[in-house]
């Protein structure tokens, strides 16, 4: 058994004896994008489980270990995480928790103390956290980001969000039921398997790579009128994660709807130009901030590539980082980013601007930024945009899911109100899926 090693704070470490011996348990958010995540730490070396699980236990787990105030995100990724510990799968003096942490002013910079003190208090204080980020604020010997490992993970980011939006943009009208998530599937074993042998992560075989997705994605047999199309924005995991929004995606597609939803590049772009935001705004080295620059231009340049492959295979491709900033002008000033910040009413906007008026704002309990920039710009949104269709649906512990689905459903039912309106008047349909 590996030794327990405390640096001189007292924290836990993660040393290079327990990444030989010990598997490391991540939460689950974006099933695509979290698989190839966890290839590419299993290609350096760790042993790497995402959870799948869902049911009440998870929830009991996180109201028992964690403070009834605390945030719905935290409470379900700590009770997944002890969940599984306890569920007596695992041997717990051979497993560490991966989690990320952003660094900002949101709660989620919190988690990882907030799961030591569940751990301790569950019995379980011998097992390490592992902090996923990229601002220093916790290091162990056996967790080590190298630059070539974050350059791949930013390549299966893009070939994440390529996979999810194109194959939302079919799902709904799928001739063979499916067979949509049978390519994605398929689209990820080959990708994986270019990992294993060191390729598809250059700037030219990625764009090769897109073009072939989107080729999968548009080969799928399609039928049908045009769906009301549904977005999807809020708190990053509630927003993503099927355990924190009651399967709100599968449930839209169930009730006729298109669910669009904004992928996670612009959302990481959003982090790394907000430490050029805080030199710009509060002082700073202009060496971290020419750092963060050099970053955020290659991921552009990834998105725009990919955007490009979208546009150019027949689907409705996303726009830039740029556009969301034009967007927002106006609305919210740039230091306004604690959490999604801005960039959760710029999503809106851009849903709004794009055709998709009809929007789903989830909002976790206890996400005090995101109720600022979210429930609290609909009505100004509203006011700009009459058309626009937002609803704020409420998520913790207490919500039930049958009132979060009456409440969607209202929305959906005003949504086809307003699309044969608009029918009537103009003679034109929503539009129908470019495939």
């Amino acid at each position: 058994m590996a030794e327990l090693v405390y640096d001189k704070t007292g924290r836990l470490l993660f040393t290079e004896e327990m990444k030989k011996e010990y598997t490391l348990l991540m939460p689950q958010m974006l099933p695509v994008h979290f698989g190839m995540m966890a290839r590419l730490l299993e290609k350096e070396g760790f042993k790497v489980e995402t959870l799948n699980t869902s049911g009440k236990s998870i929830v009991d787990a996180g109201q028992k270990y964690v403070h009834n105030d605390t945030c719905y995100p935290a409470l379900l990724v700590i009770g997944q995480l002890i969940d599984a510990i306890q569920s007596g799968k695992y041997d717990p003096h051979k497993v560490g928790l991966l989690i990320t942490q952003t660094g900002g002013g949101c709660r989620a910079s919190n988690y990882i103390h907030l799961l030591r003190k569940a751990l301790k208090k569950a019995g379980l204080e011998y097992v390490p956290v592992v902090s996923v980020n990229l601002s220093g604020l916790e290091k162990n010997p056996g967790f080590k980001l190298s630059i070539p490992f974050l350059r791949k993970a930013v390549f299966a980011m893009m070939y994440g969000d390529i996979i999810v939006q194109t194959s939302n943009q079919v799902r709904p009208y799928e001739v063979t039921p499916g067979q949509t998530d049978e390519t994605i599937e398929q689209c990820m074993s080959w990708l994986l398997e270019e990992f294993s042998q060191g390729r598809g992560m250059n700037f030219k075989s990625m764009t090769a790579n897109f073009d072939r997705i989107t080729a999968a994605f548009k080969a799928i047999p399609v039928q049908g009128e045009p769906k009301v199309r549904v977005g999807v924005v809020g708190e990053i995991y509630i927003k993503y994660s099927p355990l924190g929004n009651n399967n709100l995606e599968q449930f839209l597609l169930s009730e006729g709807a298109e669910p669009v939803v904004p992928g996670l590049t612009d959302f990481i772009i959003f982090k790394i130009y907000n430490r050029e935001v805080d030199v710009d705004i509060y002082g700073g080295k202009w060496i971290k901030k020419k750092v963060c620059q050099i970053f955020k231009a290659y991921v552009e340049k990834c998105q725009r590539a990919m955007i490009a492959a979208m546009e150019k295979g027949g689907f409705r491709a996303p726009g830039t980082f740029e556009d969301l900033r034009h967007l927002i002008h106006g609305y919210l000033g740039e230091g306004n980013k604690m959490g999604e910040g801005w960039l959760l009413t710029a999503e809106m906007l851009e849903l709004i601007h794009s055709g998709t008026p009809n929007i789903v704002c989830t909002q976790p309990f206890g996400c005090l930024p995101n109720h600022i920039v979210g429930k609290g710009m609909i009505r100004r949104l509203k006011d700009d945009y009459p058309w626009s269709n937002i609803v704020a649906i409420d998520y913790d512990p207490g919500a039930t899911k049958i009132n979060q689905e009456n409440r969607i459903k209202l929305m959906l039912a005003n949504a086809r109100a307003l699309a044969r309106d608009e029918a009537v008047h103009t003679g034109q349909a929503q539009e129908a899926p470019a495939l």
